[in-house]
């Protein structure tokens, strides 16, 4: 049936250039050549009525109908060539037991023929590139690339017309499934992914022997993106595809079984309200100390992961009072700290007032040890190794209120074992508008064994 409706389209073609190109022009000719001579117009009319001229024209027309139709055939019957690009090749062989490698996945194919046979060969269906590799065992081959033409009269060239294939035999493996979240950042930052919960966490890798060997892991690819609704809850997620990777983290290309999960993700929005504390750095000029610190904001809830909140009691906010000589106002931007997604409030006003300092010293401060490795005690060597004079700094009103159980002296002791040590005095407070100083610098320390 396609070949009767291309040659009814043919002849249709010739029958419009002859219309075009010979009956119209003609026609307005004659009609042209009798508005001239539109006295004479009985006369033209009696000669075109006579037998032996309509005998004239109509041989005049077939013989140029019968030059055009020639002209057109030996146009369509010509040799010409055509090129298809990237046309899919067709394997042959047993998937089951067998991979394959080295397969080109597209070739080129020229078609060389008449016009009219090229025409009808790109209209047939069977045009199927195929690599027969039925009978062949495991190892290296070249095989040859066929075409399945629609013509008999159609040569063609298959580019490339062999391929070298390497074939093996097939093997598998099962692997544990993990799980792998993509564009995190996509979710709403007040929300937590809490858990995963895929419907099978093994999976069977198939393919040749070497390439299994490089396989370290398969993850299934969760894409917080294809979540519908982004709210506490649980969300299904449907065909999330699998991917397998080396030690490097590139893709293995191996047969993987099943192809797609499903998996139910459990969203969560776990928050914290936490106390802003302003910690100033720098010293303000001399004579002076920090009479208040004002934030217009005292607290902050905070969202995030649940263990990462678990440890924080406080954001803290660093305000640089160094050389400051009179009162202040600060605008900041509030630290996040690490695995908080979301806070309340993201930027602070504080305000930072100055008065005259003074001097106030507290004595009887004990010395306590931080990061002294499990299994020892530590000794003073003598009573003034034990505890410490503290000198506070600050304003009247602030000081006076500070007693010795609201200053922490404390030696860092990481990495000290058996022995006797010289080490360094660090003393803090809970008030930051003070500051705290050491009289005694360092003290004379002994590390022994605990004997119980």
């Amino acid at each position: 049936m396609k070949i009767i409706k291309g040659i009814k389209r043919f002849f249709k073609n010739i029958w419009r250039i002859i219309d075009k190109k010979i009956i119209i022009p003609i026609t307005k000719v004659v009609i042209a050549f009798t508005d001239k001579f539109d006295n004479s117009g009985k006369k033209v009319e009696r000669w075109l009525s006579k037998s032996t001229t309509l005998l004239f024209i109509s041989l005049f027309l077939a013989i140029v109908v019968f030059i055009v139709v020639d002209q057109k055939m030996l146009l369509f019957s010509e040799n010409s060539a055509e090129v298809l690009t990237d046309q899919p090749v067709k394997v042959l062989y047993n998937e089951e037991a067998y991979v394959v490698e080295g397969l080109p996945e597209t070739v080129d194919i020229t078609l060389i023929g008449s016009s009219a046979n090229l025409y009808f060969a790109k209209q047939s269906s069977t045009q199927d590139v195929v690599i027969d590799l039925t009978g062949l065992k495991p190892g290296q081959h070249k095989v040859n690339i066929k075409y399945n033409q629609a013509l008999p009269s159609i040569k063609y060239q298959v580019n490339p017309s062999v391929a070298t294939i390497y074939i093996y035999p097939k093997v598998s493996e099962t692997k544990t499934l993990t799980v792998d979240l993509l564009n995190q950042d996509s979710l709403d930052p007040k929300l937590v992914i809490d858990n995963v919960n895929i419907t099978n966490d093994k999976v069977v890798i198939k393919g040749a022997d070497y390439q299994l060997q490089k396989v370290a892991t398969v993850k299934a690819l969760v894409d917080i993106k294809n979540i519908v609704k982004q709210e506490v809850g649980t969300s299904t997620l449907k065909d999330i595809p699998l991917r397998a990777y080396d030690d490097q983290g590139n893709i293995v290309d191996v047969e993987i079984v099943p192809e797609k999960i499903d998996a139910e993700i459990e969203i969560t929005s776990p928050s914290k309200e936490l106390p802003i504390r302003v910690i100033p750095t720098g010293s303000v000029s001399f004579g002076l100390a920090i009479n208040s610190i004002n934030v217009n904001e005292t607290s902050v809830t905070v969202y995030g992961d649940e263990a990462a909140l678990a440890d924080l009691n406080y954001i803290p906010i660093e305000v640089d009072v160094d050389g400051l000589s009179e009162n202040r106002q600060y605008k900041l931007e509030l630290p996040k700290p690490v695995g908080v997604r979301s806070m309340s409030v993201n930027n602070v006003t504080i305000d930072v007032t100055l008065d005259q300092s003074i001097d106030r010293e507290i004595s009887g401060v004990h010395i306590e040890p931080r990061n002294l490795s499990s299994g020892y005690i530590v000794q003073g060597l003598t009573d003034s190794d034990i505890q410490v004079s503290v000198v506070l700094k600050g304003v009247e009103s602030v000081v006076s209120q500070i007693e010795a159980s609201d200053i922490t002296a404390y030696i860092d002791l990481s990495g000290y074992g058996v022995g006797e040590y010289e080490v360094d005095v660090y003393v803090e407070g809970t008030d930051s508008k003070v500051q705290y100083v050491a009289k005694t610098k360092k003290v004379k320390i002994r590390i022994i064994r605990d004997a119980s």
